[in-house]
């Protein structure tokens, strides 16, 4: 259990990981061994050592800056195993101005110039659908 507990502190010291990440980690490094390794994330999280909301936060921030929409951001926590109400909060409490932040990716990419085309405009959206804009958002630039 000693063993589990130093690989778990370990991945953590690198970066925020969910209790869902951790734990499919730790399985991999300790098969056969669910309940102790579902133990020890579940003591690290009481001690604080580990928190869903934390890594949720930190990750709508790092993203948000890498110009990632909202919505791609709550499909990548939700995968991570972040639940709902975190990332609600998460993003409430992040402070990013989405309308900004969708300016700024399509400065850097398309320069100040505005689609001239309907066929160049839908190009556009498509670019920052993928990215994770909502369709409001991405009508507003427009």
């Amino acid at each position: 259990q000693l063993d589990i507990r130093r690989a778990a502190l370990g991945l953590l010291a690198r970066r925020e990981h969910s209790c869902k990440e951790l734990f499919n980690k730790l399985s991999k490094r300790f098969p056969g061994i669910p309940d102790l390794i579902k133990e020890e994330v579940d003591a690290l999280n009481q001690e604080g050592l580990q928190s869903d909301m934390r890594l949720a936060e930190v990750y709508v921030r790092s993203r948000a800056g890498q110009g990632r929409g909202s919505e791609k951001i709550r499909t990548e926590l939700k995968r991570k195993g972040v639940g709902d109400e975190e990332i609600k909060a998460a993003l409430l409490k992040c402070g990013v101005d989405w309308l900004k932040n969708l300016d700024k990716v399509s400065i850097s990419r398309f320069g100040n110039v505005p689609p001239k085309t309907i066929v160049e405009r839908a190009k556009r959206s498509r670019f920052f659908r993928q990215r994770g804009f909502s369709f409001d958002e991405i009508a507003s630039l427009f």
